[in-house]
């Protein structure tokens, strides 16, 4: 019972660190003032994002977990550590990109460069046989969640709080990684 509720637990930080990449990002785009019903509908194309690419890295996971053993284990938690390096690293870089319209094709590139980082993820879940469904509902009510706040807030705050939510995330995606790498 403590290890499914540890399990549980988990999965929900590691979706809430996934997640802060939207909210990071939405906050910026909520700073377009985007109309309630626009803001709806990002949210919820981010959080089936977050459904469908850690299924397939999942998916893909559990294929090398089944050929490669303990080899695919190592190497599930030097790709957190990396993902999480590489998140809390770009959140203290100026992004000198313009931002693209959060509509049609422009959405779908949005949902997807802010989901790609959560197919790493389901692919060192894949590996170590973590459970579906558990983990594709977390990932994308949190998704879905934290893009709705970031939108939202974003019409209110500065953009400078954008930066450290994504040093967050990062920072909790590196210590899973440091975790797997080093059982306890």
């Amino acid at each position: 019972m403590t290890s499914i509720i540890g399990e549980l637990l988990t999965l929900m930080l590691m979706a809430f660190a996934l997640g802060m990449d939207a909210f990071s990002i939405g906050l910026g785009m909520g700073m377009y003032k985007l109309r309630l019903k626009q803001i709806f509908y990002i949210g919820l194309t981010v959080g089936i994002f977050h459904v469908w690419m850690p299924l397939l890295g999942m998916i893909a996971g559990r294929f090398l977990s089944d050929k490669f053993g303990t080899f695919a284990g190592y190497v599930g938690g030097v790709l957190l550590i990396l993902l999480g390096l590489q998140m809390f690293i770009s959140s203290f870089k100026k992004d000198e990109q313009s931002l693209m319209a959060p509509v049609g094709l422009g959405l779908l590139i949005f949902a997807l460069s802010v989901s790609l980082d959560s197919f790493s993820v389901g692919l060192t879940l894949g590996i170590y046989g973590a459970k579906t469904a558990a983990s594709l509902i977390s990932f994308g009510l949190a998704a879905t969640l934290l893009t709705w706040c970031g939108l939202l807030v974003g019409r209110k705050v500065q953009s400078w709080l954008g930066s450290y939510s994504e040093a967050l995330g990062g920072s909790i995606l590196f210590a899973f990684g440091i975790k797997l790498l080093l059982p306890l």
